[in-house]
């Protein structure tokens, strides 16, 4: 006889107290910017929403998904211009849950990748509120994939390394050692502002300077740029091409792969390199 599985709904979902209030906000990643990425757990339940607040990174067409009469709140971060602080946007999820509704957090790629999800949910376990999360498919996944660059390869690269290129402090105080090694893949998330700095430090902490980079703007989506470089030429290749966020920087010898492994064209003239 097959014994029954605990569902969703009987779990508890979180470590919430059992005095939690009837409303969930459930953390939702969208994915990395072709709608057809979104999970179908994440289609459901942004279709049974009574509040959605969303960011600026999410897929074109996934708010359609909403029912007519769902709350639409918009709280998008675009290099550093935030339409609400994160302190009352962490508010703002409380109070709804409190006012009973089931509230998606939409956010762009994953919510557990630089996307701010464990600083909301610590909000979220404060207050007593019920919470999910949902991953979804996170940028350097997405993006690498679609550019043709896988992350691994076993001739070229047997780690990867995510690391973010904009700390909250606004420096870019990475330990750079450990980043600048042969055989790893680095990819940077919010670096193209930086992106002067980050190869002059990889170069600067061992990696020689004719080691292969890239760059992939708005990935995935229909506007998907791939310029491949050098760690020397990858800055002033990015400024001539007036590439700017979203964008991700790609470092490591899979690069080099990027040309014969290409398989995603959103039109003739996006792809240069």
């Amino acid at each position: 006889m097959l014994a029954l599985q605990p569902t969703r709904e009987n779990t508890g979902m979180s470590q919430a107290p059992s005095s939690t209030p009837s409303g969930t906000v459930y953390i939702v990643g969208s994915g990395p910017g072709d709608f057809d990425l979104l999970t179908l757990r994440a289609a459901r339940l942004i279709g049974e929403a009574d509040a959605i607040v969303y960011d600026h990174l999410i897929a074109d067409g996934v708010l359609e998904l909403a029912r007519a009469d769902a709350e639409k709140i918009y709280a998008g971060k675009e290099s550093s211009r935030h339409s609400l602080p994160q302190e009352e946007l962490n508010r703002l999820l409380v109070r709804l849950a409190r006012a009973g509704k089931k509230v998606v957090r939409l956010k762009g790629g994953d919510p557990f990748v630089f996307g701010r999800g464990g600083e909301e949910i610590e909000t979220l376990v404060d207050s007593g509120i019920r919470f999910e999360v949902v991953p979804g498919v996170t940028a350097a996944s997405g993006c690498a994939a679609y550019a043709g660059i896988p992350l691994t390869h076993r001739e070229h690269a047997q780690a990867v390394v995510f690391a973010t290129g904009h700390l909250k402090d606004g420096t870019i105080n990475l330990d750079w050692p450990s980043l600048a090694r042969p055989r790893l893949t680095v990819v940077f998330y919010m670096g193209v502002g930086g992106i002067s700095e980050i190869c002059r430090q990889m170069i600067a902490h061992g990696l020689p300077p004719e080691h292969p980079a890239a760059v992939v703007q708005h990935g995935t989506t229909r506007r998907q740029r791939v310029l491949t470089a050098d760690l020397a030429t990858l800055p002033g290749q990015v400024a001539a091409a007036k590439i700017t966020s979203p964008a991700l920087i790609i470092v490591g010898t899979v690069v080099r792969l990027q040309r014969r492994l290409t398989w995603f064209s959103p039109s003739p003239a996006q792809s240069t390199g």
